[in-house]
């Protein structure tokens, strides 16, 4: 596992070191343009499938949000971080608003185009070429509406904001337990993993080829260590670490990013103009995870929001489901008391106290290759 811990001094140090002189300087991003799965997902999924229902966004919005959280998410906090308004949902007709960028990511993505039905496997038909498809569609019909002034100037980005603006990327985790959920072994499940991977570098460079230019991409995170998983898959008792996690997923998850890592490597010798950056978040929610206790939290393998079993966690009686009992409405799958004191929310997501502890460790660049803060995720080093 990757853990590069670093200073923050020894990051500013390094890009002084490896930057032209004058060239550090914050960037300014206009806009944030991200891809992803549930766990950047602002509401895309809730518009196309139903919204996640109460009590998602029982913390901060105080009401569903369209977020598979009790809160915030790292795309939320990222966003906070830059100036800019939290992102609305390119799926969602509703009260959106588009003039510092668009969320293509829905609950539920991979990169890979799905053989299956959301109602068979639980996976989004919005995979990554779909949300490609979606944003250059965007980028295009969103300058011909907003020439037309009025709400459509105030409502969409402005042409210029495309190139400055951050493409964020986090997905990769559902194409991984995918290949499980259809009985492959580890090693069937990592054999596909460079086909996966081709088709984000081809996304990124379409992104790239309409003018985009600078990119932050997470890694996947410990999916060993998620209630989910441990609850829905056949995992011996030989296959847990001493945190309880279960190393097979990890094992996949590691390879993913190593692989992930050097498809990066490679973007950045193609496309000359691109600032890449990798953010190891593994590492950050493994840490987390395995060592709760000494930063406030408390049960890491255990859902806040669930109903029943080890790890409070039914795949049929989800995080706000309900059941009829003598003739009325009774939510089952309740929240915790405290959604603070705990890091994972419903079984497959992270809490926001969770997400905000998480934010703040990737933000300074001590996870990240090459290791610039977030606010300087525009500058591109000599290859």
């Amino acid at each position: 596992m990757e853990s590069p811990y670093r200073s923050l001094f020894g990051v500013v140090t390094w890009a002084i070191l490896v930057l032209p002189s004058g060239s550090i300087s914050s960037c300014k991003f206009p806009a944030i343009f991200n891809f992803g799965d549930s766990n950047s997902d602002t509401g895309g999924l809730s518009a196309a499938f139903g919204q996640a229902p109460f009590p998602n966004g029982l913390t901060y919005f105080h009401t569903p949000s369209g977020r598979f959280s009790d809160g915030r998410l790292l795309i939320d906090f990222l966003g906070e971080s830059l100036g800019l308004p939290y992102l609305s949902a390119y799926l969602d007709s509703v009260g959106s608003e588009f003039s510092h960028g668009a969320n293509f990511a829905t609950a539920g993505s991979t990169i890979r185009p799905p053989n299956t039905t959301i109602s068979q496997s639980g996976v989004s038909p919005v995979s990554l070429d779909v949300q490609f498809v979606q944003y250059s569609d965007f980028r295009t019909r969103s300058q011909k509406f907003r020439q037309k002034g009025g709400l459509f100037e105030k409502l969409l980005p402005k042409e210029d904001d495309f190139s400055k603006g951050l493409y964020t990327f986090d997905i990769g985790q559902n194409d991984l337990t995918a290949g499980y959920k259809l009985n492959l072994t580890t090693d069937q499940v990592k054999a596909y993993v460079p086909d996966v991977l081709n088709q984000l570098s081809r996304v990124i460079k379409g992104v790239y080829e309409e003018g985009g230019r600078s990119f932050w991409v997470h890694n996947t995170g410990p999916v060993g260590c998620l209630p989910y998983v441990l609850d829905r898959f056949l995992v011996t008792r030989a296959q847990i670490d001493k945190y309880g996690c279960a190393t097979p997923f990890n094992d996949v998850a590691q390879f993913f990013n190593r692989r992930l890592k050097q498809a990066l490597a490679q973007l950045r010798k193609q496309l000359p103009f691109a600032a890449i950056t990798y953010v190891d978040v593994y590492s950050v929610k493994y840490t987390l995870i395995t060592q709760a206790k000494k930063y406030g939290f408390e049960d890491p393998l255990v859902a806040c929001c669930g109903h029943g079993g080890k790890y409070n966690y039914n795949r049929f009686m989800k995080c706000g489901s309900k059941k009829i009992i003598n003739g009325k409405e009774i939510l089952i799958a309740k929240s915790c008391r405290d959604p603070t004191v705990k890091i994972n929310w419903d079984g497959t997501h992270f809490t926001e106290a969770a997400n905000k502890w998480i934010f703040e460790k990737i933000a300074n660049g001590s996870f990240s290759d090459p290791p610039f803060p977030l606010r300087m995720a525009c500058h591109r080093t000599d290859q």
